[in-house]
């Protein structure tokens, strides 16, 4: 009788985290597809939220958090086409505030996306974002 390795890892044998699930489902949300983010830029993520909302963050956080990520990811044309001019809007009204804020909860996921190499060169260039 040959015995057959189970192929569930420690975090497998639990199932994804219900913030990677809510993260996943507001990304495929903004028309960005989850498999396209490394699941560390998503841990990340996610540790970003616990930090910003020490209790829980809220339902309504995840939407909000793909629209900025997506946006920076994809770039204005690509994001408008997937969503609308509103939100592309939205998203770059955040992106100014973020720069002008330096240390908010929106800078650091622009920056998350910049350091992960996952940023559009033409939010890049459009803001003047450098990794210094």
């Amino acid at each position: 009788m040959t015995r057959r390795r189970s192929s569930l890892g420690f975090l497998g044998m639990f199932g994804r985290s219900g913030d990677l699930r809510e993260l996943d489902a507001a990304m495929r949300g903004v028309d960005l597809h989850p498999a396209l983010v490394p699941e560390g830029v998503k841990l990340t993520i996610v540790n970003l939220m616990k930090d910003h909302w020490p209790d829980e963050p809220p339902p309504q956080a995840y939407p909000s958090l793909a629209q900025l990520f997506g946006y920076c990811i994809a770039g204005p044309e690509a994001f408008e086409l997937a969503n609308g001019l509103e939100l592309r809007l939205g998203a770059e009204r955040r992106i100014e505030a973020a720069l002008e804020a330096g240390d908010s909860f929106d800078a650091q996921i622009v920056l998350m996306a910049l350091h992960a190499r996952l940023i559009s060169a033409e939010v890049v260039e459009r803001y003047g974002l450098s990794a210094d």
